[in-house]
């Protein structure tokens, strides 16, 4: 997020600049910063130097919430796209520096630290046009996001394959009951949540391109060998394996996909990533359609096959991970990626001018035991947690039993399968176009509590009409409609990204986002209970409360978040420009405990 000294201050290089070609940037090194020492630091001198040949002013600012169909006729591609930032002014972006980064002694004037590997492609003078931004964010999208959205995919088909079994006597087969299936989402997701810090931590330190493909092989193993499930205790040892080994998966991609994209397009490129789950779950409902036919094939039940065909699936995105996924942004070159690499100057530089903090650490330094307690003690991102605990929780848990409570309508095994469908495809759409819908207007707390507004009259009515007594048919239409709901999830990882401003804290900051969202699914997968069934009206009842309390935890947000901002801006506009650079020279504020950092509502 642009701090609000980026913006206001008279930036000394407004008219300054090298012109340099975005092809500059094609050659990457695929050493570590170590091997690149003096090739970095003799790059970060060369480019402070006077040796100026053509001045060229810096980019229009803009807000940079243009899609294709907003462009219009006013759309240049030729113009220039740098936006202005702290590094226009040598002066504030070495206060600027000096205290987001953990390695003062290692800042040179005006530039991140030489630690940081992209450090050589470091660049202010750099300019580049609208056309060429959006080229590159073309190639980022195709190569980046749409691996990572099939990797996504692969984590869905194994975690939740098995609402699909249980539509195949899987319980019978087994010899358990439905609380037994509740025991078991309950220690997969207990155990996913123990390993998402973990994880997370593990990734910081070895490199998620190295830590996601090893953990997809793993649980692709895991989730295998389910084929051989013999009872209750094989059953909850298996989900408590998948659920330590796929644990930290989202928040590792998310932390990865932060190295390639601005805060504005990580949230509409996650409302993709959550798209892509829910593609996911269509394309789970055909094979299952297909596999679970497979009952008898060598004597053995049509669950077993859908578990080790589709865990084989896994296996094949995981090892092909290891060769797609490069490093850094600097570190885009291979056979496979092209030899030349991409246009490195240009992404790190439109990154960095737009988030200074993403320098502050090495993407394969570790985080201490002192900086992962200062990041858990975050107050200014815990209303995002608690509401990462609460609020999906209305809508899982009718998810997690919609193919129970559609095979208990009379409905059997391969039309409840493909009759989850529509309720997956809808969702999908109505995710997407909430995410683009708060980019477009700015405004992310109200926007994400639609989800609540939609799913409240549903859950009322599902409490108040018993739905197992009323026609199949319509039963199924209202279930599918409270599943259509469009889900904040997208919005809100990139909203405590954003409020997190900085490497350490965003790093801990994902994990704990996502920790707690497990924590909901935790809730969520007990509140439906046996001695509650068919109907499970106390456990509906539970659901609306729960629906209208989040409504109200949303405002609170609001509320907050407003109060921060208000109270530090008067703090800021108080003071004067010597005033504001004698602050950023010597206080010990970091990340979002800044009086120039604005929290994003």
């Amino acid at each position: 997020m642009a701090t609000a000294l980026a913006k206001e201050i008279d930036l000394r290089g407004r008219t300054g600049g090298v012109v340099e070609s975005s092809s500059s940037g094609g050659n990457s090194s695929n050493g570590s910063s170590d091997d690149l020492g003096d090739e970095k630091r003799e790059k970060a001198t060369r480019v402070r130097t006077n040796e100026v040949h053509q001045i060229v002013p810096l980019g229009v600012v803009t807000d940079e919430k243009r899609f294709w169909f907003q462009r219009g006729k006013n759309y240049d591609p030729n113009a220039i796209a740098t936006q202005p930032s702290v590094f226009d002014d040598p002066d504030t972006a070495k206060e600027y520096l000096v205290r987001t980064s953990n390695i003062n002694s290692q800042i040179s004037s005006s530039q991140p630290p030489a630690t940081w590997e992209n450090i050589h492609r470091f660049d202010p003078s750099a300019r580049w046009t609208w056309g060429e931004e959006h080229k590159l964010i073309r190639k980022i999208d195709i190569r980046i996001m749409v691996w990572a959205c099939i990797m996504f995919m692969a984590l869905e088909l194994d975690r939740s394959n098995l609402t699909q079994a249980v539509t195949d006597n899987f319980l019978k087969d087994l010899h358990m009951t439905t609380n037994d299936y509740n025991l078991g989402n309950t220690v997969f997701k207990l155990a996913f949540l123990c390993a998402e810090l973990p994880s997370q931590l593990v990734s910081k330190w070895i490199g998620p391109d190295r830590w996601i493909p090893a953990q997809m092989v793993l649980w692709s193993l895991v989730a295998g060998g389910q084929f051989w499930l013999s009872g209750r205790t094989s059953f909850l040892t298996c989900r408590a394996l998948l659920g330590i080994i796929q644990g930290g998966f989202i928040p590792d991609i998310i932390l990865y996909l932060s190295y390639f994209y601005k805060h504005h397009e990580l949230s509409l490129r996650l409302g993709f990533f959550w798209t892509a789950m829910s593609i996911s779950d269509t394309l789970a409902a055909f094979l299952a359609f297909g596999l679970l036919h497979l009952r008898g094939v060598s004597g053995k039940a049509g669950w077993r096959w859908l578990f080790l065909i589709e865990a084989l699936l896994t296996l094949v995105v995981g090892l092909a991970g290891f060769i797609l996924m490069p490093p850094s942004p600097t570190q885009t070159a291979s056979k496979l990626r092209g030899k030349k690499g991409w246009e490195e100057t240009i992404i790190i530089n439109r990154i960095i001018r737009e988030d200074p903090s993403k320098s502050s650490m090495h993407n394969r330094q570790p985080i201490t035991p002192k900086l992962l307690w200062k990041s858990m003690c975050d107050f200014d991102l815990w209303p995002l947690y608690i509401i990462g605990l609460l609020f999906q929780i209305p809508e899982t848990t009718p998810t997690q039993y919609l193919t129970l409570t559609l095979k208990g309508l009379g409905f059997n095994t391969f039309t409840t399968n493909l009759l989850v469908i529509p309720s997956t495809v809808f969702h999908m759409i109505t995710m997407l176009a909430l995410t683009y819908f708060a980019e477009i207007v700015g405004e992310l707390t109200l926007t994400s509590a639609f989800g609540q507004i939609w799913a409240l009259p549903f859950l009322v009515y599902i409490y108040k009409v018993d739905i197992t007594k009323i026609n199949k048919w319509k039963a199924f239409g209202i279930m599918s409609l409270l599943l259509s709901y469009p889900s904040a999830h997208p919005i809100q990882v990139a909203w405590n990204s954003r409020n997190s401003n900085a490497v350490r804290s965003r790093t801990v900051s994902a994990a704990m986002y996502n920790m707690f969202v497990q924590a909901g699914g935790i809730i969520a997968s007990n509140i439906y209970r046996a001695d509650d069934a068919p109907r499970y009206k106390r456990g509906d009842r539970v659901l609306v409360a729960l629906s209208v309390t989040n409504i109200a935890l949303y405002a609170l947000t609001k509320i907050y978040y407003v109060w921060r901002n208000k109270t530090r801006a008067a703090k800021w506009d108080a003071m004067t420009e010597d005033e504001r650079i004698e602050y950023l020279s010597t206080t010990t504020d970091e990340g979002n405990k800044r009086l120039d950092f604005r929290f994003a509502h």
